[in-house]
């Protein structure tokens, strides 16, 4: 199945970002990579269950508004863990959520929030089991 979408890689665990035309996917998944995360596809994600990756076209491309489209190192496919989207106001204490046809853990991100970038790399340790939470997404 292929979706209209983002996705990156850190240390193997995806995150598939989420969101109409225009929201800022592909700018944030520019500033993930300036994080340690690695590009996997940009604007079509192909799912095959939870792995992700890119259209063959596509593999390695993404949009940069402002420079155009770039070929960037890439990895073949991941395995997701967390799905962000980008397409609803963030709730300040978000109730947990799971991505309806994934089963992922789901959270709410502002993209053009200055800490979007470091939101979604603390969101993916909560994913994983690395950092615990009080109260919010990944608390049950």
């Amino acid at each position: 199945m292929q979706i209209h979408g983002s996705c990156i890689s850190r240390d193997g665990s995806g995150v598939l970002l989420l969101g109409p035309s225009g929201c800022g996917k592909s700018d944030l998944a520019l500033r993930l990579l300036e994080c340690g995360f690695v590009l996997v596809a940009d604007d079509r994600v192909e799912l095959d269950g939870i792995i992700a990756s890119a259209p063959a076209a596509l593999a390695g491309l993404l949009e940069v508004r402002g420079l155009g489209i770039l070929r960037l190192p890439f990895i073949a496919s991941t395995k997701l863990a967390l799905v962000a989207d980008l397409s609803a106001r963030a709730e300040r204490l978000p109730i947990p959520e799971l991505h309806p046809s994934l089963g992922l853990p789901m959270v709410q991100i502002e993209a053009a929030a200055a800490s979007a970038a470091a939101r979604v790399a603390r969101a993916l340790d909560c994913a994983l089991g690395l950092t615990k939470q009080v109260a919010g997404s990944f608390r049950t």
